[in-house]
C-alpha cells in the first residue's frame, strides 16, 4: 500500500459520502426479463428474445450473484473505514436493478449528502465501464433537478486496475489455481487472462483522445495487469508461464468486429499446440458475477473437459480486505487532492496512475449524451 497515505489523517473532507455504483442483476426468476429490458432499453429487442437470453440466469435460479457480492463489498468497505477511523458513509446504487442509482442518490440528498465520491465496479477505461456510468449519474442528477432537490457534487474515483490492492489478490488467485493443478502439468500451464470483449471501435476509442487507436486504453491497461501478475507468479514460483490476454461474453451483432480471441477458441488453439493445462484468470471482473459463472465456470469449463485439458479458474478480487483498503486509499488520495495537498498516487506497472478527472473525448459514445463527473460534465 502507499506509504504516502499511511501517515495522513483519515479525513475525507470535502467528501461526505461514497457511492458504490454497479451494474445490478436479477434476484429471482420473475426479475430476469424486466432486468434484461432495463439493460437493452432502446434497442428494440423482442421480449421472446430476452427470454432466450435469460436462460443463462434461469440456469442459476434466476439469480445473478452480483448483488450479493456488492453487499459483501459494502460490508468490507464499511468495516475497513470504521477500523481506520474514516468516517464516511457508504451507499449503493445500480444501473439496471434495485437499488437503482436515482433512488440511492435521492436518499443521499435527503440524508444531507452534498459532496459524493463514486466507486464504479469496473476497474478499466471503456465506454461501458466508465463513461456509461457517468451518463447514468448525469441522468440521475437531471431527475433530482426536475424534482426540485438540491444536487450533490459528484466525483468518480480514478481507474484502479493497477493499484496493488486490486492486483495482489489476483496474483494470489493465480498461484492457488496453479497449485491445484496436477503436479505433472503445473509448470507447463498456460495462463489465459480473460476480460469482457467489447467492439473493436469501442476499444480503440477508450481512454483519453491522445491514446486512441490499436485497442486504446482498454487493451493497454489489461495487458499491463496481465504482465504484472505473470511477473509476480514467476518471481514467487521460479516458473515463467506463457500467457495471453483473451476475451469472453461477446454479445453484439456478428458483422461488428469485437476483440478476440474468444476464450473457448483460445482453449482449442492452446490444446492443439500441446499446452498441458490452463489457468483462466478473469482479470477484467471485480467479482464472480454472471459472466464469470456462465462463460467461464460453465462454457469454458465444458470446453476444457471436452478437450481433456486440465483447467482451473482463479478467483476475482471480490470483497478481499486488500481491495477494501485500496478503496480507502483512493478516497483519501482524491480528498487530499481536492484540498490542494500534494499526494503521490499509488500504482504498479508501466502505465502509472490513471487521471483523476475524465477528459473531454474520453471513451466517447456513438450518440453523445451528458456525462457527470468529468471535464465535460454539465454538473460542475
Amino acid at each position: 500500500m502507499s506509504d504516502a497515505l499511511d501517515a495522513t489523517p483519515h479525513d475525507a473532507t470535502p467528501y461526505d459520502a461514497l457511492l458504490l455504483l454497479s451494474f445490478g442483476g436479477p434476484e429471482g426468476p420473475d426479475d430476469v426479463v424486466p432486468f434484461l429490458e432495463n439493460v437493452t432499453r432502446g434497442r428494440g429487442i423482442p421480449r421472446e428474445r430476452l427470454k432466450e437470453v435469460g436462460q443463462h440466469y434461469f440456469m442459476f435460479g434466476g439469480v445473478s450473484p452480483i448483488n450479493d457480492q456488492n453487499r459483501a463489498l459494502l460490508d468490507a468497505l464499511r468495516k475497513d473505514f470504521a477500523g481506520h477511523g474514516l468516517d464516511l458513509p457508504v451507499y449503493w446504487g445500480n444501473r439496471n436493478w434495485a437499488p437503482y442509482l436515482t433512488d440511492t442518490l435521492r436518499d443521499m440528498v435527503r440524508d444531507g449528502r452534498r459532496r459524493v465520491l463514486v466507486l464504479a465496479t469496473s476497474a478499466y477505461a471503456s465506454y461501458s465501464g466508465c463513461r456509461q456510468y457517468r451518463e447514468n449519474l448525469a441522468d440521475a442528477l437531471a431527475t433530482l433537478e426536475q424534482e426540485g432537490l438540491p444536487l450533490p457534487a459528484v466525483d468518480k474515483l480514478r481507474h484502479y486496475f493497477n493499484h496493488p490492492g486490486f492486483v495482489e489478490p489476483m496474483v494470489d488467485g493465480v498461484l492457488r489455481s496453479l497449485a491445484e493443478l496436477p503436479e505433472d502439468v503445473r509448470d507447463g500451464a498456460h495462463i489465459a487472462f480473460s476480460t469482457h470483449s467489447i467492439p473493436v471501435s469501442a476499444a480503440d476509442t477508450s481512454g483519453p483522445v491522445e491514446g486512441h487507436g490499436d485497442g486504446g486504453a482498454y487493451v493497454r491497461q489489461h495487458l499491463d495487469v496481465a504482465r504484472l501478475i505473470a511477473d509476480a507468479v514467476r518471481e514467487r514460483t521460479g516458473v515463467d508461464h506463457p500467457w495471453q490476454l483473451v476475451y469472453q461474453s461477446r454479445s453484439g451483432a456478428p458483422h461488428i468486429p469485437w476483440l478476440e480471441p474468444d476464450i473457448c477458441d483460445h482453449l482449442e488453439e492452446r490444446h492443439a499446440a500441446g499446452v498441458p493445462a490452463v489457468v483462466i484468470a478473469p482479470i477484467g471482473f471485480v467479482s464472480d458475477h454472471m459472466e464469470v459463472l456462465y462463460d467461464l465456470d460453465t462454457e469454458a469449463k465444458a470446453k476444457a473437459e471436452e478437450l481433456g485439458l486440465p483447467m482451473r479458474r482463479s478467483a476475482t478480487v471480490g470483497a478481499d480486505p486488500r481491495f477494501a483498503a485500496a478503496v480507502r486509499e483512493l478516497v483519501l488520495e482524491r480528498a487530499q487532492a481536492e484540498r490542494g495537498q500534494q499526494v503521490t498516487p499509488c500504482a504498479l506497472g508501466a502505465l502509472g496512475p490513471s487521471h483523476q478527472l475524465c477528459p473531454v473525448g474520453c471513451c466517447p459514445a456513438r450518440a453523445p449524451r451528458p456525462a457527470a463527473a468529468g471535464a465535460d460534465s454539465p454538473y460542475a
